[in-house]
């Protein structure tokens, strides 16, 4: 764990990145499948109900059915992937998949977006489906102990998808699979992952017949604009929602990657994301993926016992996706940035993240901050709580300098800060 985001003294380690509503506390939940209800989406045959069906004749009407409550599981996967635009073809060094000049060095696609005014959900599907891919994860020895989804990154079978949906399989050497929507499998190996920001690359061998998917922006992404999440929820592959950017920079922690959190900087959505869309690319209506599909927010209520979709979902940036698989695929591992700071993930009541303690010899000793500072704005935007915090520095990249807001005492001042860093 790193220095940011160790919690201190009885504060929760993981609470809600905004004000909870009325009625139960919402949580969030990556949406993975473990042990998935259905067998393989490309192989799926008709659900059998939970119960008969009954039938309640009422005199003078037409007899009416009993529905049966078809029981679903929860967990969002998915594939994100590297650089926009065509570049020279560099030979991957081995078959681990990792390559010199990162995401320089692949083959990227840089195609032309779809007009947004004449862009469809239809145009965006066809478009996408063929980069798509599910991603099924085996540990412990047991088949498909964890499916999820992913696109297709460059021409040499590089795929994104989330660290969730292959951490359990990677920590038991457990194999992995790619299904494309051809309905061809591929074996897979792991190039690199990130815990810290639930992101992972994975590698295929015989890729001539995947298409790399085109990759966006999120920071010209607006509230109302439209999107498409793509996966294989629940198991079923080639899935297809849509939906809109709900809200940006949404502060969320999803706390599912091992002992690692993951705290992402949120792009939200309405678009259905349910369990097994993990990984899978969240789309614009110009057919370029702006993000990953990592985590769902729920009430807390559950439907056999796993949560499932209630239109609060979110997606990890691609620029973040680009960097980190960058990282990955030129070194085997991903860095992000810290202070060398514990601080409060609690709650606050929006004043600030509080320093619980400053660790020798790191940025945050050397820039002369202390236990109980409050730390308010980063880079001039505001900082709510400690999960704020975390993300907004994650956001950078070590070595960069950034600019603190510190109260302490009540009096206000900035510190500048150059970011350290660690691997995760």
């Amino acid at each position: 764990m790193s220095h940011d985001d160790a919690p201190a003294g009885p504060e929760p380690t993981r609470p809600l990145p905004f004000p909870p509503p009325a009625g139960p506390a919402p949580t969030w939940v990556p949406p993975t499948t473990q042990a998935p209800p259905y067998p393989p989406a490309w192989h799926l045959p008709a659900p059998a109900p939970a119960h008969p069906p009954r039938h309640a004749q009422v005199r003078g009407r037409v007899p009416g059915w009993v529905w049966p409550v078809v029981c679903l599981l929860a967990l969002v996967v998915g594939t994100f992937g590297g650089l926009v635009g065509g570049v020279a073809y560099e030979r991957i060094q081995d078959d681990q998949g990792t390559v010199s000049g990162g995401l320089s060095a692949v083959d990227t696609v840089s195609e032309p977006p779809l007009p947004l005014d004449n862009g469809s959900i239809a145009a965006v599907a066809q478009k996408l489906l063929p980069s798509t891919v599910q991603v099924i994860a085996e540990f412990k020895g047991e088949a498909g102990g964890a499916t999820g989804s992913g696109f297709v990154l460059d021409r040499q079978g590089h795929i994104v998808t989330n660290n969730h949906v292959v951490a359990d399989a990677a920590d038991d050497d457990g194999p992995i699979e790619v299904v494309a929507q051809d309905g061809n499998r591929y074996d897979a190996t792991i190039v690199g992952r990130s815990p810290v920001y639930d992101l992972a690359v994975l590698y295929v061998q015989d890729a001539r017949r995947m298409t790399p998917a085109a990759l966006g922006t999120a920071e010209g992404l607006v509230v109302g604009e439209g999107v498409v999440a793509i996966g294989s929820p629940l198991g079923l592959s080639s899935t297809v929602t849509a939906g809109i950017v709900s809200a940006l920079h949404r502060p969320v922690t999803t706390g599912d990657s091992g002992n690692e959190s993951s705290y992402i900087n949120a792009v939200q959505t309405d678009a259905a994301i349910n369990p097994g869309n993990s990984g899978g690319p969240l789309v614009n209506l110009r057919g370029q993926v702006v993000g990953v599909n990592s985590a769902i927010a729920t009430t807390g209520g559950m439907i056999g016992g796993e949560s499932g979709n209630i239109g609060v979902g979110f997606a990890i940036p691609i620029e973040q996706v680009k960097v980190t698989a960058d990282q990955i695929l030129r070194t085997g591992e991903a860095r992000y940035p810290v202070i060398g700071a514990q601080v409060r993930t609690g709650a606050t009541g929006g004043s600030g993240a509080e320093i619980d303690s400053v660790m020798p010899d790191t940025p945050a000793e050397d820039g002369g901050l202390r236990k109980g500072d409050v730390i308010t704005a980063v880079d001039g935007s505001r900082v709510t709580d400690g999960i704020a915090l975390i993300v907004a520095i994650r956001t950078h990249q070590p070595g960069e300098k950034v600019e603190f807001t510190v109260v302490r005492d009540g009096k206000e001042r900035t510190v500048e800060l150059t970011l350290d860093g660690e691997v995760g």
